[in-house]
């Protein structure tokens, strides 16, 4: 593999890694111990960095909320492309836990991730972009935001 193939193909598949929103918060995007990295809590972005507002069972489609998930993995490319230089160096996916920003009857949680897992399964395949997974209904998320997704990958 080249330097640049992952990122090739996300360029092939017509998807733009979105501008990360400045943090208001005390903590680092990314983490590296030995071969793994954490990434803190990534929210829905808009590829111009602006938030995707809303909850899940109230304003937003369970589509809006898969979008609002394949955002939050769009933004993850971004941060680890940030702090690794290049996304080839990422092996496989370990870990995802996603939160919904939803009403207390909204069930529909494992759909909504699907867009970030979906996402991670296009680029790096079923066998490595595919790791263990929460999906949890929070009764919200910070400014409103409709997702935020954290977890780990290998290196």
């Amino acid at each position: 593999m080249n330097n640049n193939s992952i990122e090739e193909k996300i360029a092939a598949m017509g998807l733009v890694l979105p501008i990360l929103p400045t943090s208001k918060g005390v903590y680092q995007r990314c983490l590296t111990l030995g071969t793994l990295v954490y990434f803190s809590g990534h929210v829905s972005v808009k590829t111009d960095g602006s938030f995707i507002f809303g909850k899940l069972g109230a304003d937003l489609s369970d589509e809006a909320g898969y979008q609002a998930a394949r955002q939050c993995g769009l933004a993850i490319l971004a941060a680890l492309k940030q702090h690794l230089g290049s996304l080839d160096k990422v092996k496989r996916v370990v870990k995802l836990l996603g939160m919904v920003n939803a009403t207390p009857d909204y069930d529909k949680h494992p759909i909504v991730i699907n867009g970030c897992s979906e996402l991670f399964a296009e680029i790096w395949g079923p066998e490595n972009g595919v790791g263990v997974r929460s999906a949890v209904g929070m009764g919200s998320l910070p400014g409103n935001v409709a997702v935020e997704i954290e977890g780990i990958v290998e290196i």
